[in-house]
Formats: C-alpha cells, structure tokens, sequence
C-alpha cells in the first residue's frame, strides 16, 4: 500500500531531526521535512500526511510566533483524522499544549546526559518494551515542561522533571527528551549553547552533566538512544494513515 508522507516540522537549526527520519524509513514509511526555520509554512490539512512529527527548538509554546498556533490547530486536526502526531522537545509541550494541558518552567533546567524511568504498567511496557522501573539513557535540553493533557498516560519520568514522555489516546507520543540526537547534533548542540551548559553546571544544578561528561561516549550513547527510538516509533507507525 502506497502510503502518505509523514511530516517532520524543524523549528530551529539545532533542532534538526537528527536520527528521526532514517528511523521512520527504515520502518518502511516516507517522510517530507517541513522546514519552519526556514519560513515554509505549516501545512493547513493533516489529511495529506500519515502522521505528523515535531521537533525541538529554544522557543515556548506561549511565544507570539503565528507557526505555533497553525502547529497545535494542525495537532488538534490531525486528532479528529485519528493521524498518530508525535513530539521531541519543544514538539512534546506542543503537543500536551495543543490538547489543553498547562506548559510551564520546569523547576530546573535539564541539559546533558540523564536518565528517565519507564513507568505506566502494561501500556509503558507496550511503547518501550521495558517494563515498569526500567532505565533509559537520554539527552536532555530543556527549561520548559508539560501538564498532562487530559486522558494522557504518563510512560516515563525523571529525577529533575517528573513529565518525561505521554502517551494519549493509543497513538499520539510525546517525549521530552532529545532521543533523536546524532553526534553532529550533539557537538552543535554544544557549539551554539555550551555557555548555557558551563553556566548552569558552574551553578551546580543538579540537573545538567559537565562539558566533558556531556561528551563523553557521545556515539555509543547516540546509538543505543537511537535503539529506542526504533522501538518507540516502531508502534507508533502501527496508527499511521495510508
């Protein structure tokens, strides 16, 4: 069966889709990155897609950027179609945002290398393939963080920011991690916002790994994020429109 495209919407430079794409075409479906940060305009019908994902960037879902609105009315489209959306990031507080839940400062930032806990019983077990209590390296880069919308299932959480990913409905993910990461997007990660990093490590918030920390095994930790990635996008397909 001929499928539609999956469309993959990049807000900012850094937050480029990274392994996402060769993870959903190596599940067999097609993908058209939507470059937002380029000025390309956010499609107004999620119809022509056969899900929708969103990536990161520096912004807040509560910013006057026009792009913002037409990405949550497309979200909340692509819902009433019963089109499985998906979130990194900013893309995850989109998402919660787009279904009414409240997006806010999270109590610390979070940057670096952290661990996130699956959690949700049986449906967490469906989406990670790890059961309750299991532990899953991630890359984080965040300030914000998201409510759950309502009818949402929390399937992960963490130390320093206790909303790490959801799951609504059977068929929309949101994730607040950066499991999409290369070691490209890491080192320019790094290149564009280190400050942001040694500022807050010098702070001594809990919550971010050190320079060297933060590059350290930079593509053994990629890949083995990119791993579950696979997994999770593996059943997040399975709602895909054709």
């Amino acid at each position: 069966m001929n499928m539609k495209p999956i469309a993959v919407f990049q807000h900012t430079e850094v937050g480029a889709p990274g392994s996402v794409i060769p993870i959903l075409e190596s599940l067999g479906m097609r993908c058209e990155l939507i470059k937002v940060v380029d000025g390309q305009a956010v499609p107004e019908r999620a119809g022509d897609y056969a899900g929708l994902v969103f990536m990161g960037g520096y912004m807040s879902v509560h910013d006057p950027l026009p792009w913002i609105a037409q990405e949550c009315a497309l979200i909340r489209h692509a819902d009433l179609l019963d089109i499985p959306v998906a979130g990194h990031c900013l893309g995850s507080q989109l998402v919660a945002f787009a279904f009414g839940a409240n997006v806010h400062k999270n109590v610390r930032s979070e940057i670096g290398w952290q661990e996130v806990v699956v959690e949700g019983g049986p449906v967490g077990l469906d989406w990670w393939g790890e059961s309750e209590g299991s532990v899953i390296p991630a890359f984080q880069w965040h300030g914000d963080t998201f409510e759950l919308p309502v009818g949402a299932q929390r399937i992960a959480t963490g130390a320093h920011c206790a909303n790490q990913a959801f799951v609504l409905r059977g068929m929309h993910l949101a994730m607040q991690s950066h499991f999409e990461m290369t070691p490209e997007l890491v080192e320019l990660s790094l290149e564009r916002n280190g400050a942001q990093l040694e500022r807050e490590y010098e702070r001594g918030n809990p919550a971010v790994t050190s320079m060297e920390e933060t590059r350290r095994n930079v593509p053994e930790r990629t890949q083995a994020m990119a791993q579950i990635l696979t997994q999770l996008y593996s059943r997040w397909v399975v709602n895909c429109k054709p």
